[in-house]
């Protein structure tokens, strides 16, 4: 009878230890899998213009879900240092894109304008593969409208875990995309009108 009881607590002992490893390993994965920054904790994408010629600087404020899009005025024929900064409330998010900067990447897709877009990143937000994440840019404004009866648009992406990057352009209808990914997920989407 004893024998029976020790055999039946080591068993349910054993299945005790089993069932709590098990639990421990679900947890361990779903952490690998967890985005670092969520598209739904983004509540606005900042652009932060300075004139070059002037020292002048204006913020751009795109809110998150909302159904207006903010002007940016760019001036033909100037050239613009450009930051891109994530928020989520109040808080920058840049620090965490930084930090997992291996596993995002900027395109920048500019429809009916004629901007030379180059990437000034620093090492903090340089990959390991050598492409620039494209935080910060440098902006020559040809033509900030080509056409005036089409919208000039920015329309700015932010890429988790792509497979591959490229910062290379490409023109696409009558204005041209900088930086190229392939795979991985939508962390944030703005767009912003260009005018004059």
């Amino acid at each position: 009878m004893k024998n029976i009881f020790k055999n039946t607590t080591l068993i349910v002992s054993l299945l005790m230890i089993a069932f709590s490893l098990s639990l421990t390993s679900c947890n361990r994965g779903d952490d690998d899998e967890k985005d670092d920054l969520p598209q739904e904790e983004l509540s606005d994408v900042l652009l932060k213009v300075t004139d070059e010629a002037t020292g002048t600087a204006v913020t751009y404020d795109y809110q998150v879900n909302s159904t207006s899009n903010p002007n940016v005025k760019l001036v033909n024929g100037h050239t613009y240092n450009v930051e891109v900064i994530f928020k989520n409330g109040d808080e920058d998010a840049n620090e965490e894109i930084e930090t997992a900067k291996d596993e995002h990447f900027l395109v920048y897709n500019f429809p009916n304008s004629d901007i030379v877009m180059t990437r000034t990143d620093g090492a903090a937000s340089t990959r390991a593969d050598g492409k620039r994440v494209g935080l910060k840019t440098k902006w020559v404004v040809n033509t900030a409208v080509k056409n005036a009866s089409a919208p000039s648009q920015l329309v700015l992406t932010l890429y988790h875990e792509p497979v591959s990057v490229s910062e290379a352009s490409a023109v696409s209808g009558n204005g041209v995309v900088y930086g190229v990914q392939s795979g991985g997920e939508t962390d944030a989407q703005a767009t912003y009108n260009l005018i004059n």
